[in-house]
């Protein structure tokens, strides 16, 4: 997720307390194994980036389809997606709303501050 998509700035969106999801209308999002090297990590958001465009610039349905094939691959590589990057046995509550998680007591206490 990023601006564009939120309308916000990445220092507005709230990410859970243990850094595993940042919530984008009260739904959790994965975010990016953080133990991945930052060379790593750059690269993986170029080839992510890269593959959101060809999506877009994509002609007919077969390039289409490889272009979102790539990336989901690069999210899966990011830890976005796939299995999770923590090994404590947390179940993953990816795209879930935080209301419905663990994180719900959390999440309230973050939306009663920002309307403040």
């Amino acid at each position: 997720m990023d601006e564009t998509l939120t309308g916000k700035t990445a220092a507005e969106i709230p990410r859970t307390p243990d850094g595993r999801y940042m919530v984008v209308r009260g739904r959790l999002w994965r975010l990016a194994n953080p133990h991945l090297a930052e060379g790593e990590r750059q690269s993986l958001v170029r080839q992510l980036m890269a593959g959101r465009r060809a999506v877009k610039d994509a002609v007919d349905a077969d390039q289409r389809v490889k272009a979102r094939q790539q990336v989901n691959d690069t999210k899966i590589a990011l830890g976005e997606r796939g299995p999770v990057w923590w090994s404590d046995g947390t179940p993953d509550y990816n795209r879930r709303f935080a209301k419905n998680t663990p994180y719900a007591d959390w999440f309230a206490q973050w939306q009663e501050s920002a309307r403040r």
